[in-house]
């Protein structure tokens, strides 16, 4: 099985309105409800694509209850959360019907004590017994050290399972330090990460200071990938209109899948890049557009070279 770590978990709300204005009231015309969080968001574009998945994080209150509740209709992901006093947060998309332009509002998440923090690294570890590769995603709630991932790397290395590391800030530079297998940032993590915004400098910079390979997203620029294998772009034929909220998620489940499945680096980008297109035609995060998808993979160009290496 795959596992997903979301330490933040969420509930995704997402409201559809015909134009967004500010000041003004506002009548929505569509409401749907998804467990959210990177990880879940992985999770189950992951499961419709056929794979086993586990999911794993925190979970709390009412919120997270809906959480649970909502992920035992999703067929393929099986719930490993562990509950904490606090409550799971929120997270508010605002669709512009007019432009198709989204407006995102994140709650912080629940504060997690050091019992819950411990009682998460041991469940972790046992989980990684059956694991055949590991994302860890997301933001870390309040509470959870900033280095959590680069532990939670180092234990993925130690029980000898591939580990993605998705994530931003500086829980991203110490994670990199622990040497993940995959980072995917998007372009303005990447520049944080690095100083630069040139991608080519700064995805060379991001292998120097630990990862393995590096997939950068680079919106309708497609995807660009440094590995130790070579070096690649993919790109989509077009920019989709649509909701790009998870896109970055679709991308991580088809470099996961790709992984696991050993298909070659070019294969594995051309999946994540047609997933990734997909995903921002489909209503929410998590899902994506199949028709669009099986259409897409025929459509992204991947172009770049082999390691003489």
């Amino acid at each position: 099985m795959i596992l997903t770590v979301t330490l933040n978990t969420a509930l995704d709300i997402t409201y559809r309105v015909r134009s967004l204005r500010p000041h003004a009231s506002h009548r929505v015309t569509e409401v749907t409800e998804r467990p959210g969080g990177k990880g879940l968001n992985v999770a189950r574009v992951l499961a419709a694509l056929g794979h086993e998945v586990t999911v794993t994080g925190f979970t709390g209150g009412a919120t997270g209850r809906v959480v649970q509740e909502q992920l035992t209709t999703t067929p393929g992901v099986v719930d490993a959360l562990l509950p904490v006093t606090g409550a799971t947060r929120r997270t508010i998309a605002v669709v512009d019907a007019h432009t198709g332009d989204t407006t995102q509002l994140n709650e912080p998440g629940p504060t997690i004590t050091p019992t819950e923090w411990s009682a998460f690294q041991e469940a972790y570890e046992d989980l990684l017994a059956s694991a055949s590769a590991v994302a860890l995603c997301g933001s870390l709630p309040p509470g959870v050290p900033v280095g959590a991932y680069a532990g939670l790397v180092r234990a993925a290395k130690a029980a000898d399972v591939p580990v993605l590391l998705d994530t931003s800030g500086e829980a991203l530079r110490r994670g990199v330090a622990a040497r993940p297998d995959i980072i995917k940032p998007n372009a303005d993590e990447l520049a944080e990460l690095t100083g630069s915004h040139e991608p080519l400098r700064a995805t060379q910079d991001a292998r120097r200071r630990g990862a393995r390979a590096v997939v950068a997203s680079l919106g309708k620029a497609g995807l660009l990938a440094l590995t130790p294998e070579g070096r690649w772009r993919a790109t989509p034929p077009a920019r989709l209109h649509g909701n790009p909220t998870g896109a970055g998620d679709a991308a991580v489940a088809g470099l996961l899948s790709g992984l696991v499945e050993k298909l070659p680096w070019p294969d594995r980008l051309t999946r994540a890049a047609a997933l990734s297109a997909a995903s921002v035609v489909a209503p929410v995060a998590g899902e994506f557009d199949r028709r669009a998808y099986e259409e897409l993979l025929g459509q992204v160009a991947v172009t770049g070279e082999v390691s003489a290496a």
